[in-house]
């Protein structure tokens, strides 16, 4: 399935219905009063978590989504009946702003959680509202109020416990692989993994968790290069980063720190984040390495043959235990691209 997370989408909610003029007119009430009811108000357009969903592929062929406008009102003070709601059913972990306006309308993380983007339009009044002591047989009545119309911003930003990051061929699918029963496409290349994976992690005597399995950074994926963007924006949610360094390469330290410098780049907040350093491919050294020489990591891991990953696992035991759920985003916050 094609993994989509960001879409854009114009929509529009009802017009509210006119309100009618009519005076009453029975047989032995030649000259009845006014009885114009209200129009009916316009639907509202709304977005709901559907659990079901894990993209917003549902949604990227559509352009606009309309709600259906209020019925005008009639004759013997009847209300016309309201537009029907337009629903926009949207996967855990999305937000919505108004681009036009520059805002967070809303964010919906659970299943049920629901959000009116756009209000309908209320209903005109019919002639009997304007009956007065002095004005009895009002003949105006009031027009139906326009719904909201906006072009909106949705954005998925996966939920999950542990953040894979690294540079591409770094190990992460493999080591997604060798702790969960998740199963990514793993190669010798990079950028094998060109979309998010979430693998979730049972361990005895603690909670299940899920990891994340995202696309490699390169150099300048804070201004957008590569996957930019589009891998950054999934890490926003997770409460612990687990980075991985290939520890094979010219120099782990300076993969090390230039991961660090992306992440502070895209969002200095990032590394106030809980983070562990495993530094992966322990089993393709030649001799058997200094741990001094690495003692920046955490751990030093083999996703291939095991090594280490019981020790890696026991720190992420220990490490989400004690951490706090990671802050959203608050609604009416600007749109930051």
């Amino acid at each position: 399935m094609t993994f989509v997370d960001e879409v854009k989408l114009r929509i529009s909610a009802g017009h509210g219905g006119a309100g009618c003029v009519s005076f009453r007119r029975e047989k032995f009430v030649p000259k009845g009063g006014p009885d114009g009811g209200d129009g009916g108000k316009g639907g509202d357009v709304i977005a709901e978590v559907d659990n079901n969903l894990g993209t917003l592929l549902d949604l990227r062929y559509k352009t606009h989504i309309k709600a259906r406008s209020g019925a005008h009102g009639s004759s013997g003070l009847k209300t016309g009946e309201g537009g029907a709601d337009a629903l926009i059913p949207v996967p855990p972990g999305t937000l919505i702003y108004d681009v036009e306006q520059e805002r967070l309308l809303g964010e919906l993380l659970h299943a049920g959680d629901r959000v009116v983007v756009a209000a309908g339009g209320l209903g005109g009044h019919g002639n009997a509202y304007y009956k007065t002591a002095t004005n009895r047989a009002p003949r105006k009545a009031q027009s139906g109020l326009p719904g909201e119309s906006r072009l909106l911003r949705i954005e998925l930003q996966l939920i999950a416990d542990v953040g894979l990051v690294g540079f591409p061929n770094a190990g992460k699918s493999s080591l997604l692989r060798a702790i969960s029963a998740a199963a990514p496409k793993v190669a010798s290349y990079p950028f094998t993994t060109l979309t998010p994976h979430l693998g979730v992690v049972n361990r005895p005597e603690y909670r299940t968790y899920t990891v994340a399995d995202l696309p490699g950074l390169i150099d300048g994926a804070h201004e957008g290069r590569g996957l930019g963007f589009r891998f950054l924006r999934h890490i926003q949610r997770t409460s612990v980063l687990l980075l991985i360094v290939d520890l094979t390469s010219d120099s782990p330290s300076e993969d090390l720190s230039h991961l660090l410098s992306e992440l502070s780049a895209y969002d200095p907040l990032l590394l106030e984040r809980p983070r562990l350093i495993a530094l992966n491919k322990v089993d393709l050294m030649a001799d058997d390495p200094d741990r001094d020489e690495f003692s920046y990591a955490d751990v030093l891991i083999s996703a291939m043959t095991g090594e280490g990953i019981e020790n890696l696992l026991v720190l992420l035991d220990h490490m989400l235990a004690s951490t706090a759920p990671t802050k959203t985003p608050q609604i009416g916050a600007p749109l930051t691209d």
